[in-house]
């Protein structure tokens, strides 16, 4: 079973729902997107074609955090006061109070309104069992006024370093009282070029205080791409409203050992009917835990499978008094008994993966890429990175940063937020009374047997 990490609370005071509007149209202008939807990027998970792309396209590869997800938005008024949010992948906005961000060019002036991108974690102190919580920043969206989502990732995140955190961490060195007031530590996670994850898998992920659960590799010469789970290239692609078809990128990749890949479905929960009036639900009965895969829209959902879950664990679940139907649920794969388990609820988040994304962390499962493979093709990706750069493939150290080659990958058409006409919408039914979607992995319309698994 894959370890249950920590993950934290959010802090700060959740707005209303008319303020949260406001700042949703003020993040779309300062994205220049046309929604007001959740600007934040999603990985897609790793395949063993993704060997390839790591030596045919240049990647920068970080350890991946257990935590929670969010950006930190910060604006800035005419008059130079500094409001901080936070906003989860709901899209909800917390107010947090504490900070100030000083100008990167004269630090008595503050810094203009910026957008990051990072994960907050619970960092524990091994001798003193303190605990931290932390932001983790790994790429930004908007600095200082500054939309930089069509440059490529090593710009981003120079402009992260330079310009948001740099400063920050001086006047915290300058004036180390201001933490008392800090709801939270920020930090900068460090990248290195796609070939030196040796040095993440033994320097850095053991010297980690917080919980880690695979790498993540961001493609160098990539716009950051706004959408949450963004499909893999199936024709055609949707973003999670349904609405809108888009282009896939694959600029993030989401590596796991295969046996520790999750999936997130919905969970719905079946009574059989009353022994006394077949008409009604027997409640007092255990339920067939039906796992449901997110198909797009507003709140749809096709049935994919069934988790299972014993006497024991039911029993808790019901003396718990939380709900349990309808929530999204994270789960795993046990390889020898051949079925789905509870490993947690995922409260963090909107929605279940989509269908394709359900698909493909599958294939990831079932022909995934382990930890060896990484490591044996270090060479040749970096051999094939140095060619593509003009460089000899003679070693060089870790601290020298490689210079990367030319952007050969622009920003999407019209932007990096531009979209295609919309294509048209799925038919929007009843799943749980209503004529089911056939899906090929599914219980109801497809074969019982799908890339190992019996469904």
């Amino acid at each position: 079973m894959p370890h249950t990490p920590r993950i934290p609370d959010i802090p700060g005071d959740l707005l209303d729902p008319a303020f949260s509007e406001n700042l949703r149209r003020i993040v779309a202008q300062l994205c220049q997107t046309s929604h007001n939807r959740f600007p934040g990027s999603q990985p897609v998970s790793f395949a063993k074609r993704d060997l390839e792309r790591l030596e045919n396209e240049d990647y920068w590869v970080c350890e991946k955090s257990d935590g929670v997800r969010v950006l930190f938005l910060l604006l800035t008024s005419p008059d130079g006061a500094q409001d901080i949010y936070l906003i989860d992948r709901h899209n909800n906005y917390r107010v947090i109070s504490g900070f100030f961000f000083p100008h990167h060019v004269d630090p008595k002036k503050p810094l203009g309104s910026t957008i990051i991108d990072g994960e907050l974690v619970i960092d524990t102190d091994a001798r003193t069992g303190q605990d931290t919580l932390r932001l983790l920043a790994f790429d930004c969206l908007v600095v200082d006024y500054q939309n930089v989502m069509s440059r490529t990732l090593d710009k981003r995140y120079g402009r992260l370093q330079e310009w948001f955190f740099k400063p920050f961490r001086k006047m915290m060195q300058d004036h180390p009282y201001m933490a008392q007031s800090q709801p939270f530590d920020i930090k900068v996670k460090p990248m290195e070029l796609s070939y030196g994850i040796e040095k993440v898998f033994n320097e850095v992920i053991p010297k980690l205080q917080h919980g880690n659960d695979g790498l993540i590799y961001t493609c160098l010469q990539s716009p950051y791409v706004v959408g949450t789970d963004p499909k893999m290239c199936l024709p055609p692609a949707y973003d999670v409203s349904g609405a809108n078809q888009l282009c896939c990128w694959d600029d993030r990749l989401k590596w796991k050992p295969p046996s520790e890949n999750t999936i997130d479905f919905k969970l719905v929960l079946r009574f059989p009917p009353d022994p006394y009036n077949q008409q009604e639900p027997d409640f007092t009965a255990k339920p067939i835990f039906g796992l449901h895969a997110y198909i797009g829209g507003r709140d749809n959902y096709e049935p994919f499978d069934e988790l299972y879950v014993d006497d024991d664990e039911w029993e808790r679940l019901k003396a718990s008094g939380e709900q349990v139907d309808d929530r999204i649920a994270e789960v795993y794969w046990e390889t020898r008994e051949k079925r789905w388990r509870l490993m947690r609820f995922r409260d963090d988040k909107p929605h279940g993966n989509h269908k394709s994304v359900v698909d493909n962390i599958i294939q990831s499962i079932v022909d995934g890429v382990e930890k060896e493979d990484l490591l044996a093709r270090k060479d040749a990706i970096r051999s094939a990175w140095k060619a593509r750069a003009g460089q000899p493939s003679a070693p060089v150290p870790t601290s020298q940063q490689a210079r990367p080659p030319p952007p050969v990958r622009g920003p999407m058409p019209n932007g990096p937020n531009s979209r295609p006409p919309p294509a048209p919408s799925s038919h929007h039914i009843d799943l749980r009374y209503g004529p089911l979607q056939e899906s090929p992995y599914s219980r109801v319309g497809g074969p019982t047997t799908v890339l190992g698994f019996h469904r």
